[in-house]
């Protein structure tokens, strides 16, 4: 059975995970809102930027974010002046790194959620009145809420995967950044560390296992939704 600082890597990385998946959703969502319903030039290369990450290496990403938010970056100088505060080796780092990582999955998962919504019922509840406002909340956000929970979970799923980026931004500190990946690549350099490799990698596929099903579970139940409607 994992022991006690086993546990806490375990909820340590949960905590990372859902900040990073609730820091990104805003962004998630406006962004997948241009690129499903925007026409504009320019869209493609946008869209290339969102997905970036999926095949940059991680590390090139983590890299990037460390000249960011370093003292001398930047959004690191901007942070020291009016906060004090730096997110080097701290846990908030690497959920910076994680939300990074995971957005395009959320962008991909929200954006197919908004196409999928059929134009016409938005077409008629502007002819009945109803302002755009009214509009999105009562009818696009609502058909679409299916794929955004979809996207949630694959973005806290792939948050909680993330390593490359991680590890060169925020560097591998014990009880702050070291989540499950990284104690994992911890225990794989100290001579008799299997057992708690094994443990740690039961939970880490058991937690992505889970995510995932949950993921393909609100998938097909937002399609026969939207078949339904």
């Amino acid at each position: 059975m994992p022991d006690g600082a086993e546990w806490a890597i375990v909820l340590l990385s949960l905590k990372i995970g859902g900040v990073a998946m609730l820091a990104a959703l805003p962004v998630a969502y406006a962004l997948a809102w241009v690129l499903a319903r925007g026409r504009f030039p320019g869209k493609v290369l946008i869209d290339g930027i969102v997905h970036l990450p999926l095949v940059l290496p991680p590390v090139v990403t983590g890299w990037l974010l460390l000249l960011a938010f370093a003292p001398a970056g930047p959004v690191g100088r901007w942070l020291e002046a009016w906060f004090g505060v730096s997110v080097l080796f701290r846990w908030s780092g690497a959920a910076i790194a994680a939300a990074v990582m995971a957005l395009p999955l959320m962008v991909r998962a929200i954006r197919l959620s908004i196409e999928g919504v059929d134009r016409r019922l938005e077409s008629v509840a502007r002819t009945l009145g109803a302002s755009r406002a009214r509009v999105f909340w009562s009818v696009t956000a609502p058909l679409s809420l299916p794929g955004v929970l979809a996207g949630m979970v694959l973005g806290f799923a792939r948050a909680l995967g993330e390593f490359g980026a991680t590890i060169t931004f925020v560097s591998n500190v014990p009880g702050e950044t070291a989540t499950l990946p990284l104690a994992i690549y911890s225990a794989l350099q100290v001579p008799g560390g299997e057992a708690s490799v094994v443990r740690l990698a039961v939970m880490s596929v058991a937690l992505s296992l889970i995510a995932l099903v949950v993921s393909e579970w609100l998938v097909r139940r937002g399609g026969r939704r939207v078949h339904v409607l």
